[in-house]
């Protein structure tokens, strides 16, 4: 075996795909050993042209190799429980797409299967917290120079949503990542959600209520909300507003080429979150990378996974009730406070 991680990449869908491309081209340290996918054609189509990568239909089957020392999960979310404990007696790095798992129930018993082996392993992939204007805002929170966060206004708009997306999934699917960001952001946890449903879309399929207002506050009272609209037809929009006792910072705004030419002016939208966050999966998958091969965690953790799993449950809860719900943890283990391996 080289120095490099040789990385299994479980699942050949849309992310895993993405992710074994960025392995093979882009990332330093780590190369695509393996790609485990139920559809063996699948798996066989994403390691072509990748020297030595092999394909297998199990993951049981690519760790009996004795060729894997890393894992990346991206897998569907439901799937994520399954194959998280079955990496973790290994005892190598696991990238685990996010959700850690759908439901904070399961996401708790990765954190006590993780806190029982003794060791962080697992990072979950929110990669908003790898976007250079996110990591700016955080910079500017961190330092204080503005005095202190009171407010955080969020807009997250897709264009258009695929069959069968769920009302229950605009929480679970997308508000998921405000709700790691508004964390990641604050340094505190989320203590309550309520979601607000109010004129909708006729662009919305039926069964969805789109747009969405979801107001969320932090264990020191800073005060967030999110427009989560996921049928707003001009492309991907992700930004943030962030109001500070000296200022107002903006984040995700418009920022290509604005050309004026032939009578006309403007720029482009991206059209999905590949695009508007390609650079941010890259630095998140060299992040966890880099830490991996020093014996640390690059990112979020098993604890994140868990606490957002845990604030989507009462979004959802808000959802249907209309009413402010409290987010319920279990106490935070030791293995998660700052500085702890």
């Amino acid at each position: 075996m080289t120095d490099n991680l040789r990385v299994a990449v479980i699942g050949a869908g849309m992310m895993g795909a993405d992710h074994i491309k960025r392995l093979h081209t882009r990332i330093h340290g780590a190369e695509v050993a393996a790609v485990v996918d139920i559809d063996v054609d699948r798996a066989n189509a994403a390691i072509a042209g990748i020297p030595g990568a092999k394909a297998y239909t199990s993951a049981a089957e690519a760790y009996a190799s004795g060729d894997i020392n890393a894992v990346v999960i991206a897998t569907p979310g439901f799937l994520h429980e399954a194959a998280l404990l079955e990496a973790l007696p290994l005892d190598i790095p696991i990238l685990c797409e996010k959700p850690l798992t759908p439901d904070a129930e399961s996401a708790w018993k990765i954190v006590q299967a993780e806190v029982a082996a003794g060791r962080k392993r697992i990072q979950v992939g929110f990669m908003r917290r790898y976007d250079a204007e996110y990591a700016e805002l955080g910079g500017l929170i961190l330092n204080g120079e503005l005095g202190e966060l009171l407010m955080l206004h969020c807009r997250h708009r897709n264009a258009s949503t695929p069959a069968g997306f769920t009302n229950e999934m605009l929480i679970n699917d997308s508000v998921v990542h405000e709700f790691d960001v508004i964390r990641y952001l604050t340094g505190e946890e989320i203590t309550s959600v309520q979601v607000r449903l109010g004129k909708a879309s006729s662009k919305a399929p039926n069964g969805q209520h789109d747009p969405q207002h979801v107001l969320i506050e932090t264990s020191s009272g800073v005060l967030a909300d999110v427009e989560i609209f996921v049928n707003a037809q001009f492309g991907y929009e992700v930004s943030t507003e962030a109001a500070f006792e000296e200022g107002i910072v903006n984040i995700g705004r418009d920022g290509g080429a604005y050309v004026r030419s032939a009578g006309r002016w403007g720029g482009a939208v991206p059209p999905s979150f590949i695009e508007r966050f390609g650079a941010a999966y890259d630095a998140e998958v060299q992040a966890w990378v880099d830490a991996a091969l020093r014996g640390e965690l690059g990112g979020p953790s098993a604890w994140d996974g868990y606490a957002t799993a845990a604030c989507c449950e009462a979004g959802v809860e808000a959802q249907k009730s209309g009413e402010k719900v409290a987010v319920v943890l279990h106490e935070k283990p030791a293995l998660y406070n700052e500085g702890a391996q």
